[in-house]
């Protein structure tokens, strides 16, 4: 039988008011950051938020949070209404956002966790057990005693990772959390956040731009623009809501004999030729084979097209219209 819902959201709307001008001549505008957001996450999902800057995602994760409150609509996080019951609902989150800290700046990583402590109300012998086993996963034993301005943004970014959890948090909010850093220090935080999921089934919703953090990590993708959900499903399903297309890609010293028809030349680099093709209208097997009987190929392989393509031929695509 299935669970219920951790994560409810319906026709959620909030509109902010913005101001520009000067002292004399002051002029305001509505921004709508969301406009009637729905959607459902069970207990132990992965699941990636996606959209264009502007698009409302920072919006809905600070309403789940509690720190916003909406205009309309209906949020419950495990049963509770973030805003209104905010210091029961914080005790059972955590919250990273990838350009703010919740870690003292001119305070050693290990007095800002003994903070968080005292302000989660977590029993020390939790606590030592929680912080020991955090600091062993993420590995930042080496820097506990360093003041969180002297460390570099990937060591900044997995203190934030183990701040948000030292008070055992059933669910977990990531807001852009490797933006900025090296690739060996977003390997360590996908690790971290796949392995946190997997083996403590804590709920993690995931905005991001950096798509490989979504292929990696998130058994589903909501796609969000203009304050709306354009799609909600996993993400080979919204490739194939994209497109068909796969990419051959091949090494040679020659020149391309004439392609069948709807295959077409994507890109060249160098010997690297990258093709595409709709593998329903050409087995990809036949077009390998078509190919080899007119040029000498010394390497290929087939792969589907990046997660980055795939969302911009989405953002291109016309909008759906409401049905009349």
């Amino acid at each position: 039988m299935p669970q219920p819902p951790q994560i409810v959201v319906e026709n959620l709307v909030k509109h902010f008011t913005v101001s520009s001008g000067g002292f004399l001549r002051r002029q305001s505008r509505t921004v709508k950051a969301l406009e009637g957001v729905s959607f459902t996450i069970a207990p132990g999902e992965v699941v990636g938020y996606i959209g264009p800057n502007g698009a409302g995602k920072s919006t809905t994760v600070k309403i789940l949070s509690g720190i916003l409150v909406p205009d309309s609509g209906t949020v419950l996080v495990s049963g509770r209404i973030p805003w209104r019951e905010r210091q029961s609902h914080v005790a059972k989150i955590g919250v990273v956002f990838g350009q703010r800290s919740q870690l003292w700046w001119d305070l050693p990583v290990a007095e800002s966790f003994a903070l968080l402590r005292e302000i989660y109300a977590v029993p020390e012998a939790q606590h030592a057990q929680t912080q020991a086993a955090l600091v062993e996963t993420l590995d930042i034993g080496s820097f506990l005693t360093t003041p969180v301005r002297q460390l570099s943004l990937g060591q900044r970014m997995r203190c934030e990772l183990a701040a948000s959890l030292l008070h055992r948090p059933e669910i977990l909010f990531l807001d852009e959390p490797t933006i900025g850093l090296d690739a060996i220090s977003k390997l360590a935080v996908r690790e971290f956040v796949a392995r946190l999921a997997r083996e403590q089934g804590v709920t993690v919703l995931l905005t991001t731009h950096d798509m490989d953090d979504i292929e990696a990590l998130c058994s589903r993708v909501l796609v969000i623009a203009n304050g709306h959900v354009l799609s909600d499903g996993p993400l080979e399903a919204l490739r194939q809501q994209v497109s068909r297309e796969r990419w051959l890609v091949i090494e040679t010293a020659q020149t391309l004999p004439p392609l069948p028809e709807g295959v077409a030349v994507l890109r060249t680099e160098g010997e690297r030729i990258t093709l595409g093709f709709d593998p329903e209208r050409l087995a990809v097997a036949e077009l390998i084979a078509r190919l080899s009987q007119s040029m000498t190929i010394r390497d290929l392989f087939v792969q589907n097209p990046p997660i980055e393509e795939v969302i911009a031929r989405f953002y291109q695509a016309p909008l759906p219209t409401a049905a009349p």
